[in-house]
């Protein structure tokens, strides 16, 4: 294990870097007692990666795996903005390795090459009465090889050649710095309105599927508080969890 920063590291943040563990997500939860500061958990390896939904998250040897670990002020829904803050960063740190026209964001948490799926974020917190004590943000970014999964609704892709997963967790954490200190200064607007400049799909019929059943629209917007906005048949509607399915032929 090492926790010995990159010379040009964010300032006021912590790295814990591990060979292998079962999930960052997971041993940053386990390590909630120990944590002082907002603190980035690497692993070059997982043995029990998972994604939204409990699905799993295959991890090719060489990929990217990293959680930053933070206590976040104000309610569970101001905390789960970080995800679009995480997708921005994401997006940035990408841009170092492929062009910026390849790469699209889709809703509400993956990074998109070419339509096919590079990159997911999966949020998890620990907390109660609303609110949130800690946040858990983990990425995983498909690097070299991408994993095999059937029936998957977007292929996986991968970066390759593969950067070094080291050096892309030190410009991620820079660009996410960059957004912690844009929503303190400024509030989620800019944020949310770089995200749509990415979005996969705007203005486009997308469609949602919920527990509910599937929702088909018109991708308007993403709103203050990140729900899709989608203008149907039936007038707009706004969706804060769902499945978003793009049309083919």
């Amino acid at each position: 294990m090492s926790t010995d920063p990159a010379p040009h590291w964010p300032e006021g943040y912590d790295l814990i870097a591990l060979e292998s563990c079962d999930s960052t997500n997971a041993e940053g939860l386990r390590r909630v007692p120990e944590l002082v500061r907002p603190t980035w958990i690497f692993s070059r390896a997982q043995t029990g990666a998972r994604g939204r939904q409990g699905r799993p998250w295959a991890m090719p040897p060489g990929s990217f795996a990293a959680t930053l670990m933070m206590r976040p002020t104000g309610t569970a829904g101001w905390a789960a903005l970080r995800s679009f803050m995480a997708a921005n960063a994401l997006f940035e740190t990408l841009t170092h390795y492929v062009a910026r026209g390849r790469l699209s964001l889709k809703w509400p948490n993956d990074v998109l090459l070419d339509g096919g799926k590079l990159a997911g974020i999966l949020l998890e917190t620990r907390g109660g009465a609303g609110g949130v004590d800690w946040l858990a943000i983990g990425i995983g970014v498909n690097l070299g090889t991408a994993p095999e999964m059937r029936d998957a609704a977007f292929s996986p892709v991968a970066l390759d050649p593969a950067p070094d997963p080291r050096a892309v967790l030190d410009r991620l954490a820079g660009y996410y710095a960059t957004q912690e200190s844009i929503l303190e200064r400024l509030g989620f607007e800019p944020i949310r309105e770089k995200w749509l400049r990415h979005a996969a799909r705007l203005g486009e019929i997308v469609t949602a599927r919920t527990p509910r059943g599937e929702i088909t629209g018109r991708f308007v917007t993403l709103d203050e508080g990140g729900r899709l906005v989608l203008d149907t048949a039936h007038g707009e509607r706004r969706i804060a969890a769902a499945d978003i399915h793009f049309p083919t032929g």
